[in-house]
């Protein structure tokens, strides 16, 4: 059978990867365009290994990304992100990427979508179409190219790389678009008791900030913090049960009607993640952590299992949850509204959130965070011609 040749690239961005598009370089129709997406990364594969497809076989790196000239006048690019399902043949697009954030900028500019100084910094001012929120990236330039090249160092990524600093701001955004706009907070509190079936009454913060995100005690899960994947994605029945978590907050939050929607068709958003206080472990790399280095421990998981590093917008939640009194985050790290710094299973990661009370409640104006990116390949994906009419 043909291939049909398809303009992409391939980039890293923070600790995740995916392909990049233009939205002109894919059909407009909806379920056209996310079969040949689906096709791209290799999805669904029944072996969980992605070899037919550009995906990675985990969540931080079965990713798509399209980004083009915005349609509002305060920003300069739209972007919408895709996660795509590993063994099913879901496109979730319900939230953003945080990690894959810091690429938008850089591949804005080399796509020409973004007028650049040719030596200095461009401001990169970004609308993030999943969640409705505006995010501006300061991505460093020379000679009139995107600097790739430098001595930042991202715990969780190889090898160094020039910064993209990162301002998320208003990063409730709004979660669902179609929703009822219920803020930050989408049961008007910040510390909730959730009764799970077969597991129990849970406290736990539903937050919207970055993404949807649920943050509990490590306790709640048998677990102390300072796990690694190792000892989390091996254990089925923990997974089964940390899924059920997510999947009845996620009801609770109005993001779908039933947990076994949350698990089908929602399964990006909202994460999960557990929190505890600050201990010393061995990170994946080798690398010692000191606890007395760190504001708390966090781990999240992402597409059922448990994240290598921080998702982004996982950090941004953590940020804006300990700056604000009364969540479960700022149970465990108070925070001042300043920066926090936590221990994830790659090493550690610093954030720093801005938050204020207005009229009796916190309300968080931004989010500030450094990341990296860099080009991984340019040129086009091949997909076979029957994909475009429905087949395989």
């Amino acid at each position: 059978m043909p291939q049909v040749k398809i303009p992409a690239v391939y980039m890293r961005g923070g600790t995740s990867k995916g392909v990049f598009f233009r939205p002109d370089w894919l059909p407009a129709d909806p379920a056209q365009r996310d079969r040949i997406l689906l096709r791209v990364i290799g999805s669904p594969d029944p072996y969980g290994q992605h070899i037919d497809g550009m995906g990675g076989a985990t969540s931080s790196t079965s990713k798509i990304v399209i980004v083009g000239p915005s349609s509002r006048a305060d920003c300069d690019v739209d972007y919408r992100f895709g996660q795509v399902a590993i063994d099913k043949p879901v496109v979730d697009w319900s939230g953003n990427c945080g990690n894959l954030t810091s690429a938008v900028g850089p591949f804005a500019i080399a796509q020409g979508l973004v007028d650049a100084p040719r030596d200095g910094i461009a401001t990169v001012r970004i609308w993030q179409a999943n969640i409705h929120a505006k995010i501006v990236a300061h991505v460093p330039m020379r000679d009139g190219e995107v600097v790739e090249a430098g001595d930042f160092e991202l715990d969780g990524v190889t090898f160094p790389a020039a910064e993209i600093k990162i301002e998320f701001l208003d990063p409730a955004g709004d979660a669902d678009p179609d929703a009822p706009d219920t803020g930050m907070f989408p049961t008007g509190r910040a510390l909730d008791t959730l009764d799970v079936p077969g597991i129990g009454a849970l406290d736990m913060t539903m937050i919207n900030a970055g993404n949807p995100a649920i943050f509990i005690d490590a306790a709640a899960l048998g677990l102390t913090g300072a796990e690694l994947q190792r000892d989390v994605n091996g254990h089925a029945a923990l997974l089964e049960k940390a899924e059920a978590i997510r999947a009845h907050a996620a009801v609770r939050m109005g993001l779908a009607r039933t947990p076994e929607e949350a698990t089908t068709q929602r399964p990006h958003t909202p994460k999960l993640a557990f929190v505890a206080r600050p201990a010393s472990y061995i990170a994946s790399s080798g690398k010692p952590v000191d606890a007395a280095t760190l504001d708390l421990n966090a781990r999240i998981f992402s597409m059922g299992k448990l994240h290598h590093a921080m998702t982004g917008t996982g950090a941004i939640a953590i940020a804006v949850a300990a700056a604000i009194p009364g969540t479960l985050v700022h149970r465990v790290a108070p925070g001042d509204g300043g920066t926090v710094r936590f221990g994830h299973p790659s090493g550690s990661l610093a954030v720093g959130a801005q938050a204020a009370q207005k009229d009796g409640s916190w309300i968080v104006t931004k989010v500030v965070m450094s990341r990296s990116a860099r080009r991984l390949m340019e040129g086009v994906v091949l997909v076979p011609d029957a994909v475009f009419s429905g087949g395989a």
